[in-house]
């Protein structure tokens, strides 16, 4: 009978643990390997994409206000929540943070983002009406949503690929 709460640490976010004692430069405040990584470049990948479709949006002509601000809400907020991810991971909060299931969070939050970032970008293509800035900030929308598809890809090989594996070895 066990009486008490245990810590349970994620160590999947980008394949850290907990620091090992005299691990030597490495295991500083910042991650000198993440920026590499695939997660990270698909991250700052999304972020540019972001971006540049939130100012071909917002330097352009509107035709229809409520579309083009849901596309720039949603544009902004999702560049701000991958922005988020990305310092997480670069600044090593998730080994601070444990009480949060950072790669069950990343999945939701991509999987939620991405949804609502292809109907910003499907509601901004069919109200473009042959604007060239509003085509343009649809199209880099729906390459963003290319690239959350694939983190949303990653992140549950990730969070549910790699877990479903541990509890079986």
């Amino acid at each position: 009978m066990s009486h008490g709460a245990g810590l349970v640490r994620t160590t999947c976010s980008s394949g850290g643990g907990a620091p090992r004692p005299g691990a030597g430069p490495s295991e500083g405040l910042l991650d000198p390997v993440y920026p590499r990584t695939q997660g990270a470049l698909l991250k700052v990948a999304q972020m540019v994409t972001l971006l540049v479709a939130f100012t071909c949006v917002r330097s352009s002509a509107w035709t229809d206000y409520s579309a083009y601000s849901y596309f720039e809400v949603v544009t902004i907020c999702d560049l701000i929540m991958i922005l988020a991810f990305y310092l997480i991971h670069l600044f090593r909060f998730y080994r601070v943070l444990t009480c949060i299931s950072w790669p069950l969070s990343e999945l939701l939050h991509y999987l939620i983002g991405t949804l609502l970032l292809l109907i910003a970008s499907v509601v901004a293509a069919s109200k473009s009406y042959n604007q060239s800035g509003l085509v343009a900030g649809a199209i880099f929308g729906f390459v963003a949503t290319f690239l959350c598809l694939a983190s949303l890809w990653l992140s549950y090989k990730i969070s549910c690929v790699t877990q479903s594996t541990d509890v079986s070895a």
